[in-house]
C-alpha cells in the first residue's frame, strides 16, 4: 500500500509538468496577453492626445506626436507610443525575456510554490488563492457530501422498488431537477427566500456575518451554514440526478448476475444480499466517479453560483484572470486546480481498495 501511494506521489510529478507545459505555451501564443491589453489601455490616451497636439499652434508638440506615431513594435496597436515605453512595458510584464527563459522560470518558481504576483491585484498569487480558497472548497464539499449522501440511498431505493410508483414519480423529479440549469435554480432561490419578491430569510453575500469574529462557536458554525444553505442548495438540486440513476443502474446490473441468485439460494435474506455482496460491487462505478464529480463542484459549477451569490472564490477569481490575462493568477490557479484532482484521483482509487479488498493496486505494473 505505501509503496503504491508513494509511486503515485512520483507521477504526479511529470503529470504536473507535463499539463504546466502545454497550458504555458498554449496561453503564450494565444492574442490580447498583459502586454497588448495594457498597449490599448494606453491607445486611447495617445489618440486623445494626438487629437489636442493636431489643433495646437505649437510646433515642438507636434513634431513630438509624429516621432511617437511612427513605433515598430510587433504589438497590435502599439503604433501610437513610444518604443521606449512598449520596452518598459514588457520588462514590467516579465516579457522583455525569451519564450524559453521564462519557461523554466515559471517551472522553477512552481517547483518552490512560488506562484509570483498578479500582475493588477497587487498581491501575491498565494494570497489569493488562499484568500479565495474557503468559498470554493465550502461550495465544492458540501455540496458533493450532500449529492452523495441523498443520491446512493435513493439509487439504492429505486432499485430495490424498480417499476414502483416511487420509482416512478421519484424518477420524474430526478429528470426534471437534471433539465432545469443549476443558475435558474439559484436565481430561483434568491427570488423566493433572500430578499427578491417574497421572503428575506437568507443572506445573499460573503461566507460569514459581519460580526462574525464575535460570535461563540456554535454562532459561528450556524452562521457559516445559514451563508451556505442557498448556493449549496442550488448546486445539490441540479447535480444529483446523474449520480443517483448511475447508482440505480448500477445495482439494477448487479442484482441480475449469477452469484446474486447464488447467495439467496443459501438462505440469505434480501439485505445481507444487497449490503453484504451487491452494495461493494456496485459502488465501485460509483468510487470512480467522485474526483469528476468533486472537481466539477469545486471549480467548473461553482463560478455561476459564486457570482448569483456575490462569493468570491476560486471560480470567479480564475475566471476575472483569464479574460484580463492575470498569466500569475492563472497559471497558480491551473497548478493548484490540477494538484488537487491528481491527489483526488489517488485518493479514489484507496477508496476503491477498501470498498473491495480484492482489488490491489500494488500489484499492478506501471
Amino acid at each position: 500500500m505505501i509503496s503504491y501511494i508513494l509511486r503515485r506521489l512520483l507521477l504526479i510529478i511529470p503529470t504536473m509538468l507535463g499539463i504546466l507545459t502545454i497550458n504555458f505555451f498554449i496561453i503564450q501564443a494565444a492574442p490580447g496577453g498583459p502586454v497588448e491589453q495594457m498597449i490599448a489601455r494606453l491607445e486611447s490616451t495617445v489618440e486623445s492626445a494626438t487629437v489636442r497636439v493636431a489643433g495646437s499652434d505649437n510646433a515642438e508638440l507636434k513634431r513630438s506626436a509624429s516621432r511617437n506615431s511612427g513605433s515598430d513594435s510587433s504589438y497590435r496597436g502599439a503604433q501610437g507610443l513610444d518604443p521606449e515605453l512598449v520596452a518598459e512595458i514588457e520588462k514590467l510584464y516579465g516579457f522583455d525575456q525569451p519564450l524559453y527563459k521564462r519557461y523554466f522560470k515559471l517551472v522553477l518558481d512552481y517547483l518552490c510554490f512560488d506562484f509570483g504576483e498578479s500582475f493588477y491585484r497587487d498581491k501575491q498569487v498565494v494570497d489569493l488563492l488562499i484568500e479565495k480558497l474557503p468559498v470554493s472548497i465550502s461550495l465544492g464539499l458540501w455540496s458533493t457530501l450532500i449529492i452523495y449522501f441523498i443520491s446512493i440511498p435513493l439509487g439504492i431505493a429505486k432499485a430495490v422498488r424498480h417499476g414502483s410508483r416511487f420509482d416512478v414519480w421519484s424518477s420524474t423529479l430526478v429528470i426534471v431537477g437534471n433539465a432545469i440549469p443549476v443558475f435558474l435554480f439559484a436565481v430561483i432561490l434568491v427570488v423566493l427566500f433572500a430578499g427578491g419578491t417574497y421572503f428575506d430569510w437568507f443572506p445573499l453575500r460573503g461566507l460569514t456575518s459581519n460580526n462574525f469574529a464575535e460570535l461563540t462557536l456554535g454562532g459561528k458554525i450556524l452562521d457559516y451554514f445559514y451563508h451556505l444553505a442557498l448556493p449549496v442548495t442550488a448546486m445539490v438540486i441540479g447535480g444529483f440526478a446523474t449520480l443517483t440513476m448511475l447508482t440505480k443502474n448500477s445495482f439494477l446490473d448487479e442484482v441480475g448476475k449469477q452469484y446474486v441468485i447464488t447467495a439467496r439460494a443459501k438462505g440469505l435474506s434480501r439485505n445481507q444480499v444487497l449490503y453484504g455482496h451487491v452494495f461493494r460491487n456496485a459502488m465501485l462505478i460509483i468510487i470512480a466517479g467522485f474526483p469528476a464529480a468533486f472537481i466539477s463542484m469545486f471549480f467548473a459549477g461553482s463560478l455561476l453560483i459564486e457570482v448569483i451569490f456575490s462569493l468570491d472564490g476560486l471560480g470567479l477569481l480564475g475566471f476575472e484572470a483569464t479574460i484580463g490575462r492575470d498569466y500569475p493568477v492563472m497559471f497558480g490557479t491551473l497548478y493548484i486546480f490540477t494538484l488537487i484532482g491528481l491527489l483526488t484521483n489517488l485518493l479514489s482509487d484507496l477508496c476503491y481498495m477498501l470498498v473491495d479488498p480484492r482489488i490491489d493496486f500494488e500489484a499492478r505494473e506501471f
